[in-house]
């Protein structure tokens, strides 16, 4: 028994529960940890996919359209904020059938153009699904924020059982990172509220931010063509 599951149980053990009660606590915490593996094993296998990509594009020679693989899961006290603020039910069934981004990798790319062939390249490999797309490259958000957001259902093979999983895949350019992690440090440091010219100021970045992409893809095509 670990750490964690000794201080459960001293916590069980001084609060007045009957037997029924802490049953149903644990078997609410098997269910959460069993969907979790779920998620975990949604975004392996999704790694998995981009990693043979990356190393694909290395041993042919060619620049390889992957930069970065980051992977992150929601925490619990994520997951039922955002159903709560969608009106959802707070159960575990709900939370996999409302929200898609439990499970969310995010591909940091060279270039604009490598956003779109690493979408495609993972289109053609037929496990996978395709629940939604959202381009904030083409339509940015009114921030600035850019990235291309998709919704991947990919099967989950148990021992007894197939489960499909949602994960959510974001793909984004260095530049695209940069302006999107510092914008989001900025905004959640404090509770207050943003004042207009911060917005506007950031909202200029994201603009420059975006022109620089552009042009850094337009210097790549010259060069490649040397």
């Amino acid at each position: 028994m670990d750490l964690n599951s000794i201080e459960l149980s001293s916590w069980l053990d001084k609060t007045l529960l009957s037997d029924a009660d802490m049953e149903k606590i644990v078997e609410a915490a098997s269910r959460l940890q069993q969907m979790m593996m779920l998620y975990e094993a949604g975004i392996r296998e999704i790694k998995t996919k981009l990693d043979i990509l990356k190393d694909e594009s290395r041993v042919s020679g060619h620049p390889s359209p992957i930069d970065s693989i980051k992977s992150r899961i929601k925490s619990p006290h994520s997951i039922v904020s955002k159903l709560r603020r969608y009106g959802f039910p707070v159960s575990l069934q709900s939370m996999m059938d409302n929200l898609n981004d439990i499970g969310g990798i995010r591909v940091i790319c060279p270039f604009i153009e490598d956003i779109y062939t690493v979408a495609d390249m993972l289109m053609r490999q037929d496990d996978l699904r395709l629940i939604a797309k959202k381009d904030y490259i083409q339509s940015p958000k009114p921030n600035g924020y850019r990235s291309l957001h998709l919704i991947l259902e990919v099967p989950i093979f148990l021992s007894e059982r197939t489960v499909p999983v949602r994960i959510e895949l974001q793909l984004r350019t260095i530049a695209m990172d940069f302006w999107a992690s510092l914008e989001h440090q900025l905004r959640y440091k404090s509770s207050a509220a943003v004042p207009q010219s911060v917005v506007d100021d950031l909202k200029s970045c994201a603009d420059v931010i975006a022109a620089t992409d552009e042009k850094m893809q337009r210097i790549a095509r010259e060069l490649h063509k040397l």
